[in-house]
């Protein structure tokens, strides 16, 4: 059986809805605080947001996701700390066959958005929403990923796009936004940051054609280090589970450790 893109937008609503309750992956970036103050005070919904956490945020910057999704008016905030379950149901089946697309690239992004998916469609069904939102634009896969999850798992539930469905730019996003009165960095809101304990990506003006190169501080983790330095790793089974002797009860946390010394 085979899915094109178009079957699995099919229900996302186009601009002009009329109310109720959504449910909102939330990240607190610019797409989805765009997300919330357009399907609350444009579209009338009762905006409930949730994170799922896949390894990209600390506590500290989870608080401050809450307290932003607070200020821009939703309902009720959810976060879910996922990594453990990702790195369990996921994760060690990339490690265990190596599995690279392209025998290049990491499936980072891609393996974060169906665990993410899933939690949003539960928390949907717990709330018996009747709708749920994503950020996604139409520029790549991840409104693929995330429709085709909720299409399987919360059948009927309407999905909506606004970023997606309006073709917005990220300068109308902040446009509208600066308009409500939302105060947030918007000269880090220029850039797409998706960070999770198997990579991260970054998306901007400059990633839009094969020329571009992004600038330094469009990364979340600055180069502060140079020169090599020797990392003795250790595994059990074909897990990671110790780093310099460093030893961890699971190994989604010896590879939050490892970043900490190969991110710099």
């Amino acid at each position: 059986m085979s899915i094109s893109k178009k079957d699995l937008s099919q229900n996302s609503s186009q601009p002009g809805g009329v109310g109720g309750t959504v449910v909102l992956g939330f990240s607190g970036g610019l797409d989805t605080s765009y997300c919330v103050k357009y399907l609350s005070e444009e579209k009338g919904y009762e905006v409930h947001s949730i994170i799922v956490n896949t390894g990209g945020f600390t506590e500290s910057e989870l608080k401050d996701i809450e307290a932003h999704a607070i200020r821009l008016g939703v309902k009720t905030h959810t976060a879910i700390d996922a990594v453990k379950t990702y790195y369990d149901s996921i994760i060690k089946y990339l490690v265990f066959g190596n599995v690279l697309k392209n025998n290049t690239y990491p499936l980072s992004v891609s393996a974060e958005r169906l665990s993410q998916a899933l939690y949003i469609a539960e928390h949907a069904k717990k709330l018996s929403a009747d709708a749920v939102a994503h950020g996604s634009t139409g520029a790549g896969n991840d409104q693929v990923r995330f429709d085709m999850i909720f299409h399987i798992m919360i059948p009927g539930v309407e999905i909506i796009t606004p970023i997606r469905d309006l073709k917005l730019s990220r300068e109308q996003e902040i446009e509208y936004l600066k308009g409500k009165g939302v105060e947030m960095n918007f000269a880090k809101a220029m850039y797409s940051i998706n960070k999770g304990l198997w990579g991260t990506s970054v998306g901007g003006k400059e990633t839009l054609s094969s020329l571009g190169i992004l600038p330094e501080e469009a990364w979340p983790t600055q180069v502060s280090k140079s020169g090599t330095q020797q990392v003795k790793l250790e595994f059990e089974k074909g897990e990671l589970r110790s780093v310099d002797d460093k030893k961890f009860s699971h190994p989604s946390e010896a590879i939050k450790y490892l970043q900490t010394i190969s991110g710099p």
